[in-house]
């Protein structure tokens, strides 16, 4: 048995030249943790935050068995499993993709992870290893040296009493904790983190995020200028926010119609819980259904009306504009016709050919130096 890294795919994820499945980091922090040793009894090893299965493909074919993975992207989720599927036949039964909690961690003795972008998100994944892995286990934390800095040592040391670094190869790097702190030495817990935000409504809409939400319980300078000059139809019933992050966008169309039920979707496990956190803050989990989904799959074609959309720009570490375009090509497939898809992008980004061609014909109803909203109407 072989595994040939260069033949790990992103797919469903978006897939481009300049996009890889594995780096560098990848196969330093699975050559470190084989000098080190892996655990020999099953079960005792857990990957946090791969992206498209190299850690888990890597640790399966250095004989680790019954492995526990948790990854928040469900596009990551399914490329984990087809290239599982494509490249480890014979051992798609010896992992399993579980959720932040107890079932993920307890006996763990190795925990590996990707180094995720935010601190927060690290803090988040390593309360949880504290708590149910028990004092002994070891966490080995791999990352791109360009985006680590001396801050994830010291998230890293809230909740450990070694933190080591290893030799940089290859411009990577990989931190390795142990000596679990006790309970009364770790941080509080803090998340959903929590605020409150002034949208013009009678009360501040309340935002819930859990830590591996794309801009925590912040306002994201684009969904506010979205929100600004975002208009229903007056007879709107039904609408879809999607890439609902924390749930702003889906709260504040709730609350500004009360007649109104709101579908919110992402990719991101941690914003689906995080918009479900929101709608319950705001007394709307009646009205809002959050689904984690692969932009809008789950839905039929033709089958909506009204879909507002804030796309991001960046895939992982790497600024693309491949993910925005495969939103906007699946709202233009869900859309029926004369339905409407709401959009905000950065100016700079020239998204209105696109809108167009995947669409139909769009409007722009505001703009500023940084932003622009527009309106498709689907043909």
């Amino acid at each position: 048995m072989s595994l040939d890294f260069e033949k790990l795919r992103r797919w469903p994820d978006v897939e481009a030249e300049n996009l890889l499945a594995v780096d560098a980091a990848d196969r330093l922090l699975l050559d470190l943790a084989a000098e080190a040793g892996w655990p020999g009894e099953p079960g005792r090893v857990v990957v946090l935050n791969d992206h498209y299965g190299a850690l888990v493909l890597g640790a399966l074919e250095a004989g680790v068995r019954g492995l526990r993975g948790h990854q928040d992207a469900l596009t990551g989720v399914r490329a984990i499993d087809a290239n599982a599927h494509t490249l480890l036949p014979e051992l798609t039964g010896e992992y399993r993709h579980l959720p932040l909690g107890r079932e993920l961690l307890e006996g763990a003795a190795l925990v590996l992870v990707a180094l995720p972008r935010s601190l927060d998100a690290l803090e988040e994944m390593l309360a949880f290893v504290a708590e149910h892995a028990g004092p002994d286990v070891t966490v080995m934390a791999a990352g791109r040296i360009k985006h680590m800095s001396l801050s994830m040592n010291e998230v890293l040391g809230r909740y450990f009493a070694s933190v080591t670094a290893s030799l940089g190869r290859q411009k990577s790097r990989v931190l390795t904790a142990t000596a679990v702190r006790p309970v009364a030495q770790r941080p509080a817990a803090r998340f959903p983190l929590r605020a409150g935000h002034d949208l013009g409504l009678p009360e501040p809409l309340q935002v819930r995020a859990y830590a591996q939400t794309f801009g925590g319980a912040k306002l994201d300078p684009g969904t506010r200028f979205l929100l600004e000059h975002l208009s229903l139809p007056g007879d709107a019933q039904h609408a879809v926010d999607l890439g609902c992050g924390n749930g702003t966008i889906a709260a504040f169309l709730a609350l500004g119609h009360p007649g109104l039920t709101v579908r919110a979707s992402d990719h991101s496990a941690s914003a689906v819980a995080s918009t479900r956190a929101t709608a319950a803050a705001n007394d709307l989990a009646h009205r809002i259904t959050a689904v984690q989904d692969d932009a809008l799959a789950s839905l039929p074609d033709a089958s909506e009306s009204f879909v507002v959309l804030n796309p991001p720009f960046h895939m992982g570490n790497t600024v693309h504009a491949g993910i925005a375009l495969k939103l906007i090509a699946d709202a233009g497939r869900v859309l029926a016709p004369g339905g409407e898809l709401w959009c905000v992008w950065n100016s700079h980004l020239g998204y209105r050919g696109q809108l167009e061609k995947l669409v139909g014909p769009t409007r722009q109803v505001a703009r500023n130096p940084k932003f622009t909203v527009t309106a498709s109407t689907k043909r």
